[in-house]
Order: structure tokens, then C-alpha cells, then sequence
């Protein structure tokens, strides 16, 4: 039936009207029965009318190959779509129904397991170390069960006698502060000879020197709630065969795409649609991997491995690869167990985007899923649709470039009418549209897909095609975290949105240009001046991406009401902590006449905590005094000592997930097609004018001149 629906001969209005009469049926079945049933009907019928364009594109569209010209272009253009229509068909696979949440299971009191706790770190601040080391420490967990490691790269025997004195020194001087920092917080310190094998390697030696019979990993900059491993554990109990749990990666800073385009507090992140959707549908299949970080892995399984794999610089997905294909089975939880931190600046935001690209594409070519014996059908499936997602630079270059192929030279790289682009292919990216808020509306809006694809495109694709001819050659790179941006500023690899975007421009005149002049084609020069104008409006937003707002805070400030007591001037009062960020705290109080607060001041703010060997007291510094009806509320920053004091800032910030949780539900809300549509135009026209002002300085005079009148376009 399917076949024939596909195959049927009908007419342009025929066509046109089935595919607005589909449409609606998805529009209904959504809003009234999204689950079940009713979801497998509409996302049938979506593929149906998809397969239907697949069809009419095929055989109806393609130029003769005698017309080279033509021909190879049109060829390009036609395998990045039917790329991403076979993406489609893999993703729908992956998320047409995916796990229903999980009820944790209950560890019986004594049956614990021992468990072996792995922060790795290479250049990170001890600072940043402190805090993940403390909140781990802190786990709702026996102590006598629980072992934590430092697993640190950046001290070791390599480092230490390399031939750069400055250099050697400064790892040497790593080395002994990390090393006392570990004492005070009751954690191992552990480095290694030579920095072999990157994160893996790393990894692999904290293994060789630890017995714990579950390993759980994080990420120097990723802390964890206390609850982490009531959460997890239970899983192992009840399957002998479980070699991974993975959990979310919550971030509490905005990422640079975030940052800039002032969306971070009202609409889902990026990670948000993989971890709210697609990992879930992978564990629906057997097919959940493991992300690096905020996951437990059995040891027994990784022994059978020789270990954490290190043939690509994405060790984690080959890892649970290979495991999967010995028959080991993975767990997702799908609730955010830990915080951490994401890429500030564009350029480290781009660096790690690489890295996962470059990975994925050499387990592709050393692993290739799709014929690796001891997985199963769907997880070869589910391995598939997450490689080759990464493939999208390619795709999205063409779709970029392929407008100016006609604009500019005239080369006629699809046959077809005005008319037939209506009836099949406007049906077929409206229908896109609608099966991608079927299946993501909470967790990504429209157009924001495309506009990540197109900002990872442009260093993306040198990358792939540079691993695609020498898999070997890409080597693992930290990503920076906690930079800090001083002032607004253009990326230091933004120049080329700029080029591309007013290479855009130009071919916006071409267009009218050429309806004026060939009348005769001036259907087709519409259809593709339209093309081209969707790709200016996603460019121009990407110039507001790329110009960067200056961010000297590390983290957000996330909402919570604590009572505690201040102590300052001399004087202790009670007070009501409001919020707190990686950096600092705000409390609110009303302080006696005879305490002044000022800016500078040093203080002292008591909190009780659920651990009694956690000290109370924690020095800050006030950095700005507000008055709210008669209440005095100070913004401070910690001004950590002591480990004793990091542990009860790993206390205020990670001891309790819900606020995290209640956090990501604020900003899971569907816009719908149509508005989410017009919001991005909207946000796109501004970040245009955004990035163009930053460009040209006029931003920079405009805050000189006029200060109050930018921060109130800033504030709209």
C-alpha cells in the first residue's frame, strides 16, 4: 500500500492538496493523541508523502548526464538530500517510541558494591578540580564503599622533565598543589609517566591501580548531586550483563550560541534533543552509549577490552561499541545527575564539535557498526544514525552553495516548474518541519537544527574531509572551559559567516536582476532566490553567533532558598540565600543600623549542611549592595580557602538536582511550527543588525555615545 501511495500518478493540484490534507492530519493527531498509536500513524503518513517527493525527485528532476555542467552538480545536490532523508529514516527508527522514564532500583543496605570514582583532568584550575572532587566526595554513599582518584595529566613524569624549563616547573608546581588539594579532600591523587593515549589513556591507568568493582567517570568540570549513585547502582543488581549507566549532561552556563543569542533561560540547549529524546530512543533498542562523563561502567566488562578504548579521539562511543558487541547491555537514566560546564567562546565551542566529528567518523572507518558482528540489528542501526549524523557538513555545504550554482552560472541543476516545487518539494520541508516538532517540539524549536548545522559547517567540513584522508591523523584536544570574554567582540574565526553572507546579498540582487531580465524562467529564479534568502536569514543569525557579548561569569546562577546566617561588619544576622553560581551567592537580610555593607567588604555566610564533617562557615567577598523594600540584598563572591570550604560549595550548588530538573522544564515548552518560525525570523533579523554593528564598530561607538539606548535594544 505504502508503494503504491508512493508510485501513484496524480496531478500537481492532486498532489498539493494530499499534501496539505497530510499536514493537518499530523497537526491533529499531535495535539490531541501524541503518544501510541496515533504518533506511529502520523509519522507514517509524513513518510509516506517524504518517500513520495523521494520518488518524483528521482525519476522527474535530475538533468542528462551528457550535460556535465549540469549534471554534476545536480548529482551533489541530490545525494545530500536522499542523505538526509536516509538520516531521517534512521532517526525515526531510533525515536518513533523511546524509553518510558525509569524508576531507580533500590540497593539493599550492605549489598553495596565498591565503587571507584575517575575525574580525569589535564589543564584544569584547582579551583574547578576542588569543587567536582568535593561534590563527589560528598555522594549519598557508604564511605568504606567509595574511592575517589584525581586522575591527573597535566602532572605527569613527561611534563615534569620536559626540555622547556617554564614548563616543567609549572607542571612540577601542578603536581604538588593538586597533591595537597587531594589530601585535604580525602581523594587519591594518581598521574602517570607519559600523557599516552589521551583521555583513554588516562582513563586505562586509573584502572591499572584501583579494584572497585563499578568505575564512575566525570569530567573535571562535571560535579555531581549526592543522589548520583542511588540513582545508578541499583541497575548492576539487577542485570549481570549491564557493563554502563549512562546519565544527562546538564550544563549550567549557556553554550557561545546561547550566550549570544540571549536564549539560554527560555529555550531548551543544543544537548537537550540527544539527551531528552534520542539517547532514550537508543535505550529503547538496546543501543544507549557511553558520552565520556556522569556515567558508572562494571569493571568486569571493561576488562574484557584490555580497558577504555583509544583507536579513535572519541573514546567513549567505541568503548560502548565494543562492549555492545560482546553482548553487554547499557542502561540511560534520564534524569540530570550532574552540572557542568560548556564552551564559552565560539572557537572552543567549534574545537569540540570537531573532535566528536572527527571521532565518529574514524569508529565509522575502523568499526563500521553496520557489519560488526555480536550487535544486533536495531544497534547497528542506532550506531549508524549517530555517525552518520556527523556527516551533515557535506550535506549542509551543498544545500548552501547550490543556489549560487544557478544564480550565478545558470546552470540548470533541477528540472522543474514553480508549480511542481509547490506541489512536491514545499510539501515535503513543510512535512520535515512538522515530523521534527512531532518528535523534538520540547526539546529543540524550529530552524535552531539548521542554524547549528550551519555555524559547525564551515570548520567542520575541512575537518571531516581531513580525517577522511587520514583517519589516523587527528589527535584528542581538551576542551577549554571557564574562559571568560572581557569585552564584545567578533569571533576569532568569525570573518567567514561575514564572506558568506555577503556573498548571499549579492546573489539577492542577481535574483531580481535576473527576473527582470528573463522573464521566461523568472518562476524557477524565484523558487531558487528563495532558496537563497532562507540561507541569508539562517547566516545573518549566525552573525549575531558570532559576535560574541563579553561574559566574565563562569556559570548562571541557579534559583534556591536556603536559610544561613551572615556574618559581616562584625555583626551576625540571620539572611535567606536567594541563588548561587559557580563564582558566588546572593543573600538577602536586613541588616541592624549600626552594619554597613560595601562593596569590598569581606564576609562570612554559615549554612548548615547534611554532613557534619562539612565545616559551616565559608569567606566571600561582596561585589555589589541592592536595597528590595527595605531588604538588603549582596551579591558576593567565594573566597575559598580551604578544601573544607569547597565542600560546602559543592554542598550549596550539587547537593540537591531538583532545581535542575525544574530548570529544564521551564524552557520544554513546543512554540509550534508556525511561531517558532516566525520567532527565529524575528531573532534572526536582529542578530543581523547585531552582528553587522559589531563588524563595523558602530556597536562600540553606539556604547560610547549612547549607552542607555543599546542596553535598552539589548534588553528587548
Amino acid at each position: 500500500m505504502v508503494a503504491f501511495i508512493i508510485t501513484l500518478p496524480v496531478n500537481l493540484q492532486a498532489q498539493l492538496v494530499t499534501g496539505c490534507i497530510v499536514i493537518l492530519l499530523i497537526v491533529f493527531l499531535k495535539m490531541f493523541a501524541s503518544e501510541g498509536v496515533p504518533r506511529m500513524v502520523a509519522l507514517a503518513l509524513g513518510v509516506a508523502m517524504v518517500f513520495r517527493y523521494v520518488y518524483w525527485r528521482t525519476t522527474s528532476t535530475l538533468p542528462p548526464m551528457e550535460e556535465l555542467a549540469n549534471f554534476i552538480p545536480a548529482v551533489l545536490l541530490y545525494s545530500a538530500e536522499m542523505y538526509s532523508v536516509a538520516l531521517m529514516a534512521l532517526s525515526l527508527f531510533v525515536v518513533s517510541s523511546p524509553q518510558p522514564p525509569r524508576i531507580a532500583p533500590v540497593i539493599a543496605p550492605g549489598k553495596e558494591p565498591t565503587v571507584d570514582i575517575f575525574v580525569p583532568s589535564y589543564n584544569e584550575d584547582a579551583g574547578l578540580l576542588a569543587t567536582t572532587l568535593a561534590a563527589a566526595s560528598a555522594l549519598d554513599y557508604p564511605r568504606d564503599r567509595l574511592t575517589v582518584w584525581l586522575l591527573d595529566d597535566g602532572g605527569t613524569d613527561q611534563k615534569c622533565e620536559q626540555h622547556d624549563l617554564a614548563a616543567a616547573r609549572e607542571a612540577q608546581m601542578r603536581r604538588e598543589t593538586l597533591t595537597e588539594l587531594c589530601r585535604e579532600l580525602g581523594v587519591n591523587y594518581l598521574t602517570r609517566p607519559r600523557n599516552e593515549h589521551a583521555k583513554a589513556g588516562n582513563l586505562n591507568h586509573g584502572l591499572a591501580h584501583s579494584s572497585g568493582e563499578l568505575i564512575v567517570v566525570f569530567d573535571a568540570d562535571h560535579a555531581p548531586a549526592r543522589p548520583f549513585l542511588r540513582e545508578t547502582i541499583g541497575y548492576f543488581n539487577e542485570d549481570p550483563r549491564l557493563f554502563l549507566v549512562q546519565t544527562p549532561h546538564f550544563f549550567i552556563n549557556p553554550d557561545p550560541v546561547e550566550r549570544s543569542l540571549d536564549t539560554w533561560r527560555r529555550m531548551p540547549s543544543e544537548n537537550e534533543m540527544f539527551y531528552g529524546v534520542i539517547q532514550r530512543g537508543l535505550d529503547r533498542w538496546g543501543g544507549a552509549f557511553f558520552c565520556g562523563s556522569a556515567a558508572v561502567l562494571r569493571r568486569e566488562a571493561l576488562k574484557e577490552t584490555n580497558g577504555f578504548a583509544h583507536s579513535s579521539i572519541t573514546e567513549d562511543c567505541e568503548t560502548a561499541l565494543t562492549l555492545h558487541a560482546r553482548g553487554w547491555h547499557s542502561v540511560y537514566v534520564d534524569t540530570p545527575l550532574i552540572a557542568g560546564l560548556q564552551p564559552e567562546t565560539f572557537a572552543s565551542f567549534i574545537g569540540q564539535r570537531s573532535r566528536w566529528a572527527q571521532g565518529m567518523y574514524q569508529i565509522l572507518r575502523f568499526h563500521f557498526p553496520l557489519f560488526r558482528s555480536g550487535l544486533t540489528i536495531a544497534q547497528r542501526i542506532c550506531y549508524m544514525s549517530s555517525i552518520l549524523f556527523w556527516f551533515f557538513p557535506i550535506s549542509r555545504a551543498i544545500f548552501l552553495v547550490s543556489p549560487f550554482f544557478y544564480l550565478f552560472f545558470s546552470l540548470e541543476i533541477f528540472n522543474g516548474s514553480g508549480a511542481e516545487f509547490a506541489a512536491y518539494t514545499a510539501v515535503y520541508l513543510l512535512i520535515n518541519l512538522f515530523i521534527q516538532s512531532y518528535l523534538y517540539g520540547k526539546y529543540r524549536w524550529p530552524w535552531f537544527s539548521e542554524l547549528y548545522e550551519y555555524i559547525q559547517t564551515v570548520y567542520l567540513l575541512p575537518a571531516l574531509l581531513s580525517v577522511m584522508i587520514n583517519p589516523k591523523k587527528p589527535t584528542f584536544k581538551v576542551t577549554s572551559k571557564g574562559e571568560t570574554i572581557d569585552e564584545n567582540r567578533i569571533s576569532e574565526i568569525g570573518i567567514p559567516f561575514f564572506v558568506i553572507f555577503v556573498i548571499q546579498i549579492v546573489a539577492v540582487f542577481v535574483t531580481f536582476w535576473r527576473i527582470a531580465t528573463e522573464p521566461y524562467s523568472a518562476d524557477i529564479t524565484i523558487v531558487v532566490g528563495m532558496w537563497n534568502l532562507l540561507n541569508l536569514i539562517i547566516s545573518g543569525c549566525a552573525l549575531g553567533v558570532v559576535s560574541e557579548k563579553a561574559a566574565k561569569r563562569h556559570s548562571q546562577r541557579i534559583a534556591i532558598t536556603r536559610r544561613c546566617s551572615l556574618l559581616i561588619a562584625g555583626v551576625e544576622v540571620p539572611a535567606i540565600i536567594d541563588d548561587v553560581s559557580m563564582g558566588g551567592l546572593r543573600v538577602r537580610t536586613e541588616l541592624p543600623p549600626e552594619a554597613t555593607a560595601r562593596v569590598g567588604m569581606h564576609a562570612v555566610v554559615r549554612v548548615t549542611p547534611p554532613d557534619a564533617c562539612i565545616n559551616d562557615t565559608l569567606p566571600v567577598l561582596v561585589r555589589n549592595v541592592a536595597l528590595d523594600e527595605g531588604v538588603v540584598v549582596l551579591g558576593t563572591q567565594f573566597n575559598a580557602k580551604t578544601a573544607a570550604h569547597y565542600q560546602l560549595i559543592a554542598d550549596l550548588i550539587f547537593a540537591n538536582a531538583d532545581e535542575w530538573k525544574k530548570f529544564q522544564a521551564g524552557r520544554r515548552k513546543n512554540p509550534g511550527v508556525l511561531r517558532g518560525t516566525v520567532m527565529f525570523v524575528v531573532m534572526a533579523g536582529y542578530q543581523t543588525l547585531r552582528g553587522l554593528a559589531y563588524v563595523t564598530q558602530l556597536e562600540r561607538l553606539t556604547r560610547r555615545f549612547a549607552p542607555g539606548l543599546f542596553a535598552g535594544a539589548h534588553g528587548r
